[in-house]
């Protein structure tokens, strides 16, 4: 910011400011395009200058090339009706559908996500906890932008974040406010499962939590025990979490928003409360990390929650087989045979592949069912992050129907998916050893597509809509990140509930 718009905030702060924040605590943000080196008032913000004599608009030859996509500057007029105002950077007003359709989201929309989270924390850091927000075009982009750019996990500090109340700025569109606030808050469900330390999100407890979250809104959550787990079959389960003193716990979940006898959607979602690999131990850098393994877990909480709150024409079964992966005396060893639920014999070469044996009896079970649609998500390999990075999570599907929901619901809401191959070639790698497949691939290539290649051969015949999302590249918020701020992701919940929005309106 120049040094002459540094002296102009310096002298409003001066101008009774601290007297002014310590009587009201309110703040607005408002959005400036910027055209060509061109900086503009957002249509609202000029309605908003014309009556402060324009001095918003004074100021935006100051801020010179400052304003661009998803900055912000907080200045102060303490006569003016909203004496604290965060002006944030837009970038260009108009659309490029062609760079839409490259980068596989409305880039329109994430600008304004960005910008909005950008200026909502901006606002709060300097002690504005009443924070209204002009929807710049787009009302539900800017609450997505204010409601996930707030959340802050600190339940375990002593001091606290400011909390803040968000509303959207005049006679904007507040049904687009009020419906994505709720998918926005079902992402962050699944941020906080994720960023809790893994010592207060055991098993136990996890089934515990979503039990709370989920029967609040009139979700049945029935948490299996381990001899239940025995008595079915799921020894490909089991055997993860031999090695822990936390036991395991199988969730299954069901929410009837349909009257039909079988699940519309099934989800299953991998939930290791935390991964240290087993005998094959993992490297110390990073294990702490480890404690959001079960974030597809998470993810599946976010979205049936979310379905319910919406209260969706659909039913949605959840299924979530819940572990520690730990070393100890019973601990499965590497080259050890299990007998998955359908009967199938799994070499256990690498104990830390461990996600992809607690899915096949959790996607098998869940086929015993005989839902419409079966997608299962899980933090499986680190093959997908080296695959795709961070922008987007790997989808791998037998089905083009899904792919195309899925693939509409991510554009939507701005985060990505990506599809993958699922050959008959991938299968082939895990078919080695003594037992019918194995959990690691003969191949040194391709780990997320063999990991998904494995998953494949535990749905039951019937199931002809079925799609794994390895979602561990977009586990953690990624560095330099405008919209999230924090440790995990939550991703990509808002795309689940934006897909089981549009899957509502198909005749399945």
């Amino acid at each position: 910011m120049s040094r002459l718009l540094r002296l102009v905030n310096n002298a409003a702060r001066s101008n009774q400011l601290y007297c002014t924040m310590s009587q009201s605590r309110a703040g607005v943000v408002f959005g400036v395009y910027n055209d060509d080196d061109k900086l503009t008032l957002s249509k609202e913000c000029t309605e908003y200058d014309n009556k402060a004599n324009n001095w918003l608009s004074n100021l935006l030859p100051l801020a010179g090339k400052q304003l661009k996509a998803g900055s912000a500057q907080v200045v102060y007029n303490p006569g003016a009706e909203h004496s604290t105002v965060c002006l944030v950077g837009l970038g260009s007003s108009a659309a490029d559908a062609e760079k839409d359709r490259c980068e596989c989201r409305d880039e329109r929309k994430q600008r304004i996500r960005e910008a909005m989270a950008v200026g909502a924390r901006a606002l709060r850091d300097v002690g504005v906890n009443d924070i209204s927000v002009e929807s710049c075009g787009d009302a539900e982009a800017a609450s997505e932008g204010v409601n996930l750019g707030l959340y802050s996990y600190d339940q375990l500090k002593k001091e606290k974040t400011t909390p803040v109340n968000t509303s959207l700025l005049g006679k904007g569109d507040s049904a687009s406010w009020d419906l994505v606030k709720t998918l926005a808050d079902g992402q962050n469900i699944a941020r906080n499962l994720m960023d809790t330390p893994a010592n207060l999100m055991t098993p136990t407890i996890f089934a515990k939590e979503a039990s709370r979250i989920l029967t609040a809104e009139g979700v049945t959550v029935v948490a299996h025990d381990q001899a239940w787990a025995e008595a079915k079959g799921m020894h490909s389960f089991l055997s993860v979490g031999r090695g822990s003193d936390e036991p395991s716990v199988f969730l299954e979940i069901t929410y009837k928003g349909s009257n039909k006898s079988c699940a519309d959607l099934a989800l299953v979602g991998k939930g290791v409360t935390f991964d240290t690999g087993g005998i094959s131990i993992k490297p110390s850098k990073d294990m702490d990390k480890m404690k959001a393994d079960m974030g597809g877990a998470a993810c599946v909480v976010g979205t049936i929650t979310t379905a319910a709150k919406l209260k969706l024409p659909i039913t949605v079964c959840g299924y979530i087989p819940l572990v520690e992966n730990m070393p100890g005396g019973r601990a499965t060893k590497p080259g050890d045979v299990v007998t998955a639920l359908n009967g199938k014999t799994i070499q256990v070469n690498n104990t830390d592949a461990e996600g992809r044996l607690i899915l096949a009896d959790a996607i098998t079970y869940a086929s015993q069912a005989k839902p419409n649609i079966l997608i299962d998500t899980a933090t499986l390999t680190g093959a997908i992050g080296v695959a795709l990075g961070n922008a987007t999570c790997g989808v791998f599907t037998n089905s083009d129907m899904i792919w195309q929901l899925i693939n509409t619901a991510s554009h939507h809401t701005g985060d990505r998916v990506w599809r993958m191959p699922l050959f008959q070639h991938y299968v082939k790698a895990m078919e080695h050893g003594v037992g019918d497949l194995n959990n690691l691939s003969k191949d040194n290539a391709g780990g997320a597509c063999t990991a998904a290649g494995f998953l494949s051969q535990f749905l039951t015949p019937d199931i002809k809509h079925w799609a794994h999302l390895d979602i561990a590249g977009v586990r953690p918020v990624k560095p330099g990140d405008k919209l999230l701020k924090g440790e995990m992701s939550g991703r990509p919940t808002r795309t689940f509930v934006q897909f089981t929005r549009l899957l509502a309106k198909q005749k399945l």
